[in-house]
């Protein structure tokens, strides 16, 4: 059936050990929405490029030295809740639920569920979806120190892999969406996206998702514009990567990085600023730009949530919370929910 899976949806499998599996779209694929993705959104009069593309090698590298920078508070937040859930989170399992992760997430994180789940079973299955290459690192890493985890990696879009689940098989999963990525979406996308989700859960399934909290600008701002500028070298490697993978070439040195917290709509929001009068040129698109000296390309919106709202948001696309988690300050939450 696998095979036929494989097949349907244009993916191939790539077999390391008996432990490690992963699926990849041919690789025309994955380039061809990059580049088109990347050229149509710089060529709107308010560019912008999707932040699914900070993570290249890099950018994953340099996203991994932000979650342990003093001003950033999500991750270590995060994983204070997840060391203490375990015992609550074990009473919503049986001893057969596989874990899904959308984002192969940081081994931390990831080893604190897995804790939980080797507990309960003899073996375990882990499948986490990322659009990086990266995925297979970390899954080797956690190879080490599981023997009876075994892991199948699908390198695709989140959509993609959600997709590619929908049909696997008829185990239950644990689906887990960790760090507050789910902030990066526009409240429409974001709702679309949960009730994608949902749709691929069987009845049994579990979903736990981690979201930013509504708090202080004082507290927000700096955590997306630390002081050792760790998170404008992440912001201007997307440009490093255009221009890698599709032959640009953007100065670095004529961009600033750029982050102010939206009260009203309560988002941190990131941009890549133009620090000069400039035009850039996509080679492999046949592209060129222009961007005006203070003109904005929109890099990430990071959304905030208060409690209320994530318990209607969580209703209205189909879930039923079954337990959330806050750390003691309230700035970070891990809501459980199962499907309605």
């Amino acid at each position: 059936m696998h095979k036929i899976i494989e097949k349907k949806l244009n993916y191939k499998k790539f077999t390391v050990n008996s432990n490690l599996q992963y699926f990849k779209p041919h690789a025309t694929k994955i380039e061809k929405t990059f580049e088109e993705e990347v050229s149509s959104s710089l060529n709107t009069p308010l560019k912008s490029i999707h932040p699914k593309f900070f993570y290249d090698k890099k950018g994953s590298d340099l996203f991994e030295k932000i979650c342990f920078l003093p001003e950033y508070y999500p991750t270590r937040t995060e994983i204070s809740i997840l060391k203490k859930l375990g015992n609550d989170l074990s009473e919503y399992l049986d001893n057969d639920v596989r874990l899904v992760e959308l984002g192969s997430g940081s081994s931390v994180k990831t080893k604190l569920i897995l804790d939980v789940l080797t507990k309960l079973q003899e073996k375990t299955e882990y499948f986490p979806i990322d659009i990086s290459d990266i995925l297979t690192e970390s899954s080797g890493q956690l190879l080490q120190d599981y023997d009876d985890l075994h892991i199948t990696g699908i390198i695709d879009t989140y959509e993609g892999g959600l997709e590619f689940l929908k049909t696997y098989d008829g185990k239950k999963n644990l689906i887990i969406f960790l760090g507050s990525s789910f902030g990066n979406f526009l409240p429409s996308e974001g709702s679309d996206f949960l009730k994608k989700i949902n749709s691929t859960m069987k009845r049994g399934d579990l979903f736990l998702i981690g979201l930013d909290l509504v708090k202080n600008k004082t507290i927000l701002e700096p955590a997306y514009d630390d002081s050792e500028g760790i998170t404008a070298k992440f912001n201007l490697n997307v440009l490093s990567r255009i221009n890698n993978e599709l032959d640009a070439d953007f100065n670095l040195e004529n961009f600033s990085h750029h982050a102010i917290y939206n009260e009203d709509d309560q988002r941190i929001e990131m941009y890549l600023k133009s620090l000069v009068n400039q035009s850039v040129v996509l080679s492999k698109s046949n592209l060129s730009i222009t961007l005006k000296k203070d003109e904005l390309i929109h890099t990430e919106y990071s959304y905030k949530y208060r409690l209320s709202q994530i318990s209607e948001l969580l209703n209205s696309t189909g879930f039923e919370i079954k337990h959330t988690w806050l750390d003691k300050n309230q700035y970070f939450s891990l809501t459980l929910a199962s499907k309605n």
